[in-house]
């Protein structure tokens, strides 16, 4: 489905990802792990088309899409959630959500009732503002939102960040039902314990490049990854 060769990205005169190869398959959770600095947010925003790609390509569904613009990967089912979740405080859950659909228009209840199963909680807070909620009630906004424009490949910045152990678990959850929906995702980390629940496949990224990937639960549970990558 997604599919990244020779990746260069960057800002400025600062180069931070260097020929970069990652693929995800349709209906797989791949996590990108590695510590801070490492490139992990740089590649959510090329992949996102919200920084120039420098070299390299992006394919999604064997369509070219490198220096496609955001509004068109949008379309094409590309969405991102970013890091810090971004809900808007003064906004009701449903205006929100409402937002999440401008792709295809207003919501009619059809398509906030799979929503609604899926985040039953915030059936609950729909008529509330955002920021009202708790943050583990935002970070599953935000994840709802980015459902309500119909992703087929959905980008996770740090979702666990900031967030309680009950409120990760919960995150866990909400994934992992996602990709049951036949949602693709890509899991960008640094919890181990959340990309470990939710993902097949992980990469580890350093200094810009993965010189690391394969099974999750081998690759995350190996020492390299923890004591060298994430100061574990």
């Amino acid at each position: 489905m997604l599919s990244i060769e020779g990746l260069v990205a960057g800002y400025d005169r600062l180069e931070v990802l260097h020929g970069l190869d990652l693929a995800v398959e349709a209906q797989q959770a791949v996590t990108v792990v590695g510590a801070n600095g490492a490139g992990k947010s740089t590649l959510c925003r090329a992949l996102s088309g919200l920084i120039k790609v420098r070299g390299g390509s992006i394919r999604f569904d064997g369509q070219d899409i490198t220096h496609a613009s955001t509004s068109a990967r949008v379309r094409a089912g590309v969405i991102q959630v970013p890091e810090g979740r971004q809900v808007f405080p003064q906004m009701t859950v449903l205006e929100n959500l409402a937002l999440g659909a401008f792709v295809h228009g207003a919501p009619r209840d059809a398509d906030l009732d799979p929503i609604f199963v899926l985040f039953p909680i915030l059936r609950e807070r729909r008529d509330k503002h955002a920021g009202m909620l708790s943050g583990g009630e935002q970070q599953l906004l935000a994840l709802a939102r980015a459902m309500m424009s119909r992703p087929r490949l959905l980008i996770l910045d740090e979702p666990s960040q900031g967030l309680s152990p009950k409120a990760v678990a919960l995150v866990a959850d909400a994934i992992a039902e996602i990709r049951r929906r036949g949602v693709a995702v890509l899991l960008v980390e640094q919890n181990l314990a959340l990309a470990t629940a939710v993902a097949q496949i992980a990469y580890v990224l350093e200094n810009g490049q993965s010189p690391t990937h394969g099974p999750a639960e081998e690759i995350l549970s190996g020492s390299l990854v923890a004591d060298s990558y994430l100061g574990h």
